[in-house]
């Protein structure tokens, strides 16, 4: 198993380590996690955040029909990393392939809260499927693995969700997000005041530091980040 330091001294109290399983590790070689905690503050709306999202939206809708989705490249090595963790990616859809799938078919995607808004800003933008986790219910050291056969998840606005076989983030309570869907545990709320952003990246890492950069900047801007830390696994 693959160990790595998670976060620098002063946060040490909430986590210490984040590993990558061994069968993780075998399936998806390429794997890197692009990581991001910071403080922030949690508001229910941003005009200005929300203006650059309609945009966003009407330029993707402009470029990206629905049968291509799935060629976009951190979209597909995503889907092809749920099959050879033997997960069907169309039923179990990566979070970012959904969020395009409805802006696609002209749906939009819902507003939640500043934060959780630009992490789906970034990932529409990218095809990355990022876990935005408040990092005070994360309990103890981190694990990126494979969910289990029965394993507790309720996943927000989902309830109940088989995970066996989903690649999963779990902590010392269980299971508390995948690339598909965060779960109600960690999920950001207006109590939010520290959060831990994970980019599980399946591809080329150069796409993945820009990304960071884009999320870091966004972060700043529309949720007053600061004591921002960024690193990779």
């Amino acid at each position: 198993m693959l160990s790595f330091a998670l976060l620098p001294a002063k946060y040490a109290a909430q986590m210490k380590q984040m590993f990558i399983s061994d069968t993780i590790q075998k399936n998806c070689p390429q794997l890197i996690l692009g990581c991001i905690a910071c403080k922030v503050v949690v508001t229910n709306y941003n005009h200005a955040l929300w203006h650059e999202i309609r945009s966003a939206i009407e330029n993707i809708k402009d470029i990206v029909s629905l049968d291509a989705v799935n060629s976009i490249p951190a979209i597909a090595q995503t889907r092809k990393a749920y099959k050879a963790l033997g997960k069907e990616p169309s039923r179990y859809r990566p979070s970012a392939e959904a969020l395009l799938r409805r802006i696609a078919q002209g749906k939009g995607f819902y507003q939640t809260n500043n934060v959780v808004d630009i992490i789906n800003l970034v990932s529409v933008k990218t095809g990355f499927s990022i876990g935005s986790y408040d990092a005070s219910q994360i309990k103890g050291d981190i694990i990126f693995d494979i969910g289990k056969k029965g394993e507790p998840y309720e996943a927000i606005g989902r309830g109940a969700l088989n995970i066996h076989g989903l690649p999963v983030f779990r902590d010392e309570l269980g299971a508390f997000g995948s690339p598909t869907t965060d779960s109600v545990r960690t999920m950001i709320t207006p109590q939010t005041q520290q959060l831990l952003m994970v980019i599980p990246s399946f591809c080329t890492i150069l796409h993945l530091n820009i990304t960071m950069n884009e999320a870091e900047s966004m972060l700043t801007q529309y949720a007053t980040a600061h004591d921002i830390h960024k690193w990779t696994v």
